[in-house]
């Protein structure tokens, strides 16, 4: 039987077993605590429904699917609704009509002609349309389909295995899809490829049929393997190493400890170091590769201090200058391996300095880290972290008040800084009294002045109350004056994250999300659809009080700066994009541009603990390095424009970073003469 009558076969069979009434159940794992199923049911006629729903950390999505198919085992009607993650209303539907295809739903609409064989990839669905998704491609002889609005979607099979629940064994393979998304997306099928297995997240979430959820931690392991061998291939595309010593000339290099974009200079890199800083047209002795930067701006590579790796953050990282990230929270094993990974350069992407999570046991507790019920097990906690390097400990919302001054105590007597949420009933002014050394989210900040002793912020309100009310804080008023002098005499650090509240408290269902606007028309029209889904419901009575709100919000950050606070540059948001939008709303706020970069370079090598050996262009530290198109100490969104990044002294192009996720590139890649 050829492969053609095979496909045929196959989904004539689905589509037999489809006509007859059956339920499928899925469970949602969270480090191996249930948090949420989903439920295909399938009746007579074909037609299928779907309920998904879980919590994580306090919030989650709820959606309901109703799915008819073609005879050609592609969409033919869909439907979604329901709330995101965040609250907004999830409203999209999709109709095929013979060569006609629309769609429509509260962030966009349109329609196509289409002829032949076609995918639609919704904004938001469940791992039940992945899996008609996937079972189309895998059952083309191609294994490629076109994309409904727009693209091509492919399936890559990567591995085979079986699975045993003691009861009975299963068939398994995994798949890359690619084309929905920059990075593939993984899929483990049923070995008839007719449906959908699993969707696992390694070190967040497992998605797997229900009877089987002790077989997840496995398949994990085995999706972290195909996934590196993924990573291992770009690594050797992408990575270049250079002939030694490297020669840049001609470069304006930005003295990140003054903040100043000084004279063209020649900088020197040998072995992954930073040899010398001459003046420029020095004479040279044999480089080995001579780059002429002709003028362009060569700055230290940038540091997001608020990240949670992942591997498809990598390339985005890299692409935007970022080479170097602080981890602020992750599965402690997925995270070694990770961190094992890129430093033998098995996968490419920024260097990764932990911060050590512990989080209090709770319904609403986040996954992740250690988890903790008492004092003593915070402080083993802390002791697990300080062996292991960490430079410091990341506090969240339910760890116990009454534990945090003496952990913090604890902490700092193991050399560990202290930072985090504020936990749930307590002010940040208190975090600051009982050690903190440093407060994430400027949120987490201002709620100091709206929390009452039973307000629980572990739930949604920690956004809410500040959308709600900000608006009319005064800053100029005793209360907000004395949290600045507390900060101050405490010298406690700011990582504000302001990118990952733009969208959230600004944009309204069908707008263009404003964290992404200048990137919009670089990404695949698949990823720049769900640009326009808003993450909160804000209707137009409520936009001016939440975008007022959201106004206070950088005006705050800008009077901690004014104040001597330090802050640091945190995304907690999409990798490489949010972190160049981060600077940019430093300088909406009123931060110059020039302090914006000391702030994204010199002060995160300075609070991850690493300025000995990156943070800024000096003999011997690490050949760290970012050549940017323009003056971005004039103007702060030149950062987007990187031509050339340089990682322990090997060079990464991003142009071609960009080309390996379907992104258009933002400057022409700057090669050795």
């Amino acid at each position: 039987m050829n492969s053609r009558i095979l496909s045929i076969f196959l989904l004539t069979v689905f589509a037999a077993s489809a006509a007859r009434a059956a339920e499928y159940h899925y469970t949602m794992l969270f480090s191996g605590h249930v948090g949420g199923e989903h439920v295909t049911r399938i009746a007579n006629d074909g037609s299928i429904t779907t309920d998904f729903s879980y919590r994580e950390n306090g919030r989650g999505p709820d959606y309901k699917e109703k799915i008819s198919l073609a005879p050609d085992g592609t969409l033919q009607r869909f439907a979604i609704s329901g709330k995101s993650t965040f609250g907004s209303l999830v409203d999209e539907r999709f109709e095929r009509k013979g060569d006609r295809a629309e769609w429509s739903g509260k962030v966009d609409h349109g329609s196509m002609k289409i002829s032949g064989k076609a995918l639609y990839v919704p904004i938001d669905s469940t791992i039940e349309v992945t899996g008609i998704i996937m079972r189309a491609l895998i059952h083309e002889s191609s294994a490629k389909l076109p994309g409904i609005p727009g693209g091509e979607l492919s399936a890559i099979k990567l591995l085979d295995t079986t699975v045993t629940n003691g009861k009975e064994t299963q068939a398994v393979t995994l798949y890359a899809m690619r084309g929905a998304d920059l990075e593939p997306d993984y899929v483990w099928m049923t070995a008839d490829g007719l449906r959908a297995f699993a969707n696992i997240f390694p070190g967040f979430a497992q998605l797997i049929m229900k009877g089987w959820e002790a077989q997840a931690a496995g398949l994990e392991q085995q999706q972290l393997q195909a996934q590196g061998d993924y990573q291992r291939d770009i690594a050797k595309r992408d990575r270049h190493e250079l002939a030694q010593p490297v020669l840049i000339k001609n470069a304006r290099v930005f003295d990140s400890e003054h903040a100043v974009l000084g004279a063209a200079q020649d900088v020197y890199v040998n072995h992954g170091r930073i040899g010398a800083v001459y003046p420029a047209g020095s004479p040279s002795q044999a480089p080995g590769t001579v780059i002429d930067a002709k003028g362009r701006a060569l700055l230290p590579g940038f540091i997001d201090m608020h990240a949670h790796v992942s591997p498809g953050d990598y390339l985005l990282n890299l692409a935007s200058g970022v080479t170097t990230v602080r981890d602020m929270g992750n599965d402690n094993a997925t995270l070694a391996v990770a961190m094992g990974r890129l430093d033998r350069h098995e996968s490419i992407g920024p260097h990764v300095v932990p911060a050590g999570f512990i989080e209090g046991k709770s319904p609403f507790n986040a996954s992740g880290g250690i988890l903790v019920d008492s004092l003593d097990a915070a402080k083993r906690a802390v002791d697990f972290y300080a062996q292991r390097g960490y430079p410091q400990i990341k506090i969240y919302n339910s760890f116990k008040p009454e534990w945090v001054k003496e952990t913090a105590g604890y902490a700092h007597e193991r050399g560990l800084r202290v930072s985090g949420h504020i936990p749930a009933f307590m002010k940040a002014e208190d975090a600051v009294k009982d050690g903190y050394d440093e407060i994430q989210h400027i949120n987490q900040v201002l709620l100091n002045f709206y929390v009452k002793p039973d307000t629980d912020t572990r739930s949604l309100q920690r956004f809410t109350l500040i959308a709600e009310n900000a608006n009319s804080l005064d800053l100029n008023a005793q209360p907000f004056q004395d949290l600045i002098k507390l900060f101050v005499a405490h010298k406690t650090v700011l990582d504000p994250t302001l990118t990952a509240f733009e969208a959230q408290f600004t944009q309204m269902s069908g707008e263009l999300n404003p964290s992404f606007a200048a990137a919009a028309d670089h990404l695949p029209i698949t990823l720049r659809r769900g640009l326009y889904k808003s993450e909160s419901e804000i209707t137009k009575e409520m936009a001016p009080h939440w975008r007022a709100s959201y106004a206070k919000m950088l005006e705050a950050v800008a009077r901690f700066h004014r104040a001597g606070i330090q802050i640091v540059s945190g995304t907690d948001d999409f990798a490489g994009f949010s972190f160049q939008r981060e600077l940019e709303l430093y300088v909406k706020a009123g931060i110059p541009a020039n302090e914006v970069l000391r702030i994204a370079t010199w002060n995160g090598a300075t609070y991850a603990r690493v300025l000995a050996d990156r943070g800024s262009i000096e003999r011997g530290k690490r050949a760290d390095l970012i050549l940017v198109d323009g003056d971005p100490t004039k103007d702060i969104s030149a950062v987007r424009n990187v031509a050339l990044v340089l990682q322990d002294g090997d060079a990464y192009y991003p142009a071609e970073l960009y080309g390996e996720l379907g992104v258009m590139p933002f400057a022409p890649a700057l090669k050795p003469n």
